[in-house]
């Protein structure tokens, strides 16, 4: 089979959600390719979030479906869509003030001995549980490298600036070991040189085998980035296709960008 010929890595087909009578979400598509950098964009209230809400879970579509690497995905519990390889980020870096740097990322790492309470022999392993978490933590450390945050890895989450919890936020996803990373407006509130290094590290990461859907009003950022872009206006799709076809289409000018 061809590259051009596998399904999609994930779909949404007929997403709806409603508000008190508000339709947020109404009838909405889309596909991430495998290996691809793809784009969410739109104007205030278009429904990016919750499509992101929708497609992890957070909250239960009224109708429609989610597949994940061909798997429905639209009825599992939210740390169970995480375990299939599918994270996300938020608009606002949510980060655990009073742990470390290092115990964020520590948390996020899956699979680990200590979590199930059915390990109840759990000391009688303790030579493997300390080689887990020495792999641990280079993992972690590792990512820390990569993301620029090495040098605070002992410092309390809640002295980090706002750049640096996103940054924060991506390298715990990271430890998830993930297909599949969507991330909500990772530029927003950064500062231009935090930007460009965000947009080198997800470069990297997508050359890595790591695919992203990115929300963001940067459109600096979106098209720089992204191999292909879907547009929301009112909770419905308008259109998608390359940045170029994005940035030149009528519909997208009036709706998002007010020409």
């Amino acid at each position: 089979m061809t590259a051009t010929s596998l399904p999609p890595l994930l779909s949404a087909n007929g997403l709806c959600k409603s508000f008190g009578g508000i339709n947020a979400v109404q009838n909405v598509n889309l596909e991430v390719e495998q290996g691809k950098i793809v784009g969410l964009i739109g104007p205030n209230g278009a429904g990016k979030t919750t499509l992101f809400n929708l497609l992890c879970n957070f909250i239960s579509p009224d109708r429609g479906s989610v597949v994940f690497d061909g798997r429905p995905i639209h009825a599992l519990p939210c740390h169970n869509i995480c375990l299939q390889g599918m994270v996300r980020t938020f608009q606002v870096a949510r980060v655990l003030s009073k742990l470390s740097v290092l115990d964020n990322l520590l948390l996020a790492a899956p699979h680990q001995t200590g979590e199930k309470l059915s390990n109840t022999w759990i000391f009688a392993q303790r030579p493997s549980i300390v080689s887990e978490e020495k792999r641990l933590r280079t993992r972690a450390a590792e990512i820390l490298e990569s993301v620029g945050l090495s040098h605070m890895i002992h410092a309390y989450a809640g002295s980090l600036s706002g750049g640096q919890r996103k940054l924060l936020e991506m390298g715990r996803a990271l430890m998830t070991d993930p297909k599949l990373i969507l991330l909500d407006e990772p530029a927003a509130g950064v500062n231009p040189t935090l930007i460009k290094q965000i947009c080198e590290h997800i470069k990297r990461w997508n050359q890595q085998g790591i695919t992203f859907l990115v929300i963001e009003h940067n459109m600096e950022v979106i098209m720089s980035l992204c191999d292909r872009v879907w547009v929301l206006a009112e909770g419905q799709n308008l259109m998608n296709g390359t940045p170029a076809e994005v940035q030149s289409n009528a519909k997208v000018l009036e709706a998002y960008l007010g020409q």
